[in-house]
């Protein structure tokens, strides 16, 4: 079983003694230096002395890249060009901290992606997203996005967030149509010609969702999609209802409208509710993990973007590690592709892998409160990691919660009167986990209670796996 975390440093005035190098001048006691010559040469670069830079003495970083995508000259003094370019197109084809929005660098998901376009195209529906997090949907979407543009869509984008306001969003939404595609302006008509959208002719008012279908109904001249991403993140009842009676209203009117939303849910229930009256209206598609032969066509689009290979035992550590998450596959390869680099090296190892995957942990770890730290390195939480790690899956939920019986039914060995006594354990003193009890003799819900733990108990366990 392999645990990675990361290491404390002892800092400077810790209660460590001086280190006295013997062929180094005595300096003057600091009590005699004023404060400025102290203060300065505390925090003086040490490889400089009488303001010139002693020879053989390490550079300082520097950016490898210019901010116009460019490499600088220095990095190509450093680096040479073509290890420059690399790295350049490393953060285009692997970077995991953002998503990736044009089709020449997307890959996989050509079934879903496939559903979705018939499903706006030819069914005209709306359509609801749904997967765990880091699957790829805000990529998707996307790609969608500049595929429909290509057809002469308007596609309109949007972030839902905890506090998302309806008529907030849509007045910004109205205001990026323009009236020219209104049927009831002349496309020759002196309106027609200003810089003024469908939100110049709502009023003052609070707009509501028959309202406004009313008013998109007058669309003519392109077919308007409007994406609403991490729709789960959106906590107003009110914010949901006025979105399932747009969908309705827009539907009965026939209007040249489609709605796509996207959230985290193992089902759509889970992202929208049962609601009957929207649901003949509404595709539900399935977002989940890549094959196996997707997230290689990940790294060999970083091969020949980066012109660099991966091992085939580095290969498949990565796709192993992955567990069908694109985000992972792009962040464990950036980090051993990014060593192999830093190694003035074109030939991705497995060792290349591990040590970058050891990397990402400690820095998940570093993340964490101390207390979680601590917690998470004693005996007796050690012993319950093959259920907390079972915990770590079941709690993909949009809002995180879950019960002992989706414990048990992902670690099979343990039943759900166990589950609830490991998980009820985590609460007391571990104060691991939330508690929630409903007050009707349900089962309780749990959910940890720092963000990061699941996420790092997840990769902890791919890696053991992974080395096994």
């Amino acid at each position: 079983m392999t645990m990675i975390f990361g290491k404390r440093g002892r800092n400077a005035g810790d209660g460590d003694e001086a280190v006295v190098d013997a062929d180094r001048p005595a300096e003057q006691p600091a009590e005699s230096k004023p404060l400025w010559r102290r203060v300065g040469a505390a925090l003086a670069d040490p490889a400089r002395e009488n303001g010139k830079r002693l020879a053989g003495a390490p550079a300082l970083p520097r950016f490898s890249i210019t901010a116009t995508d460019d490499p600088g000259e220095a990095a190509r003094s450093m680096l040479g060009g073509s290890s420059a370019r690399a790295r350049l197109a490393l953060a285009d084809v692997l970077g995991a901290s953002q998503p990736i929005i044009s089709r020449e660098q997307f890959s996989g998901r050509r079934d879903t992606l496939s559903a979705l376009i018939g499903a706006i195209e030819q069914q005209r529906s709306h359509v609801v997203l749904y997967g765990e997090r880091g699957i790829g949907k805000t990529s998707l979407v996307h790609v969608f996005a500049e595929t429909a543009r290509e057809a002469g869509y308007l596609v309109l984008y949007g972030s839902c967030g905890v506090e998302a306001d309806f008529d907030e969003m849509f007045r910004a939404f109205a205001a990026e149509i323009p009236l020219l595609y209104h049927s009831g302006i002349s496309p020759t008509a002196h309106e027609a010609g200003h810089d003024r959208g469908f939100a110049s002719l709502l009023g003052t008012d609070p707009i509501d969702p028959r309202e406004l279908a009313s008013l998109l109904q007058k669309i003519v001249g392109t077919r308007v999609i409007v994406i609403l991403d991490e729709y789960d993140r959106a906590a107003s009842p009110a914010f949901r209802r006025d979105i399932a009676e747009l969908i309705k209203n827009l539907s009965d009117r026939a209007a040249r409208v489609q709605l796509i939303l996207t959230g985290v849910g193992s089902n759509l229930d889970e992202l929208i509710g049962f609601t009957p009256s929207i649901r003949r209206n509404i595709v539900g598609l399935p977002v989940g993990p890549m094959r196996a032969s997707e997230l290689e066509e990940i790294l060999a689009r970083a091969e020949e973007a980066a012109d660099l290979q991966f091992a085939p035992t580095a290969r498949e550590f990565i796709v192993r590690m992955s567990g069908g998450s694109p985000y992972l596959a792009r962040l464990l390869g950036n980090r051993a592709a990014g060593r192999a680099l830093d190694d003035r090296r074109r030939s991705v190892s497995e060792a290349d892998v591990i040590a970058g995957t050891e990397a990402v942990l400690a820095e998940w770890n570093a993340g964490l409160p101390r207390r979680v730290q601590a917690l998470l390195q004693r005996s007796d939480v050690q012993a319950e990691w093959s259920a907390l790690i079972a915990a770590a899956r079941a709690s993909g939920t949009p809002d995180g919660w879950f019960s002992p019986h989706d414990l048990s039914m992902e670690a099979m060995a343990v039943d759900p009167a166990s589950a609830r006594a490991i998980l009820d354990r985590f609460t007391g003193e571990i104060d691991l986990f939330d508690r929630e009890d409903d007050g009707q003799g349900r089962e309780p819900r749990y959910r940890f209670r720092t963000q990061g733990v699941a996420q790092l108990l997840g990769l902890s366990a791919a890696l053991a796996r992974a080395e096994r």
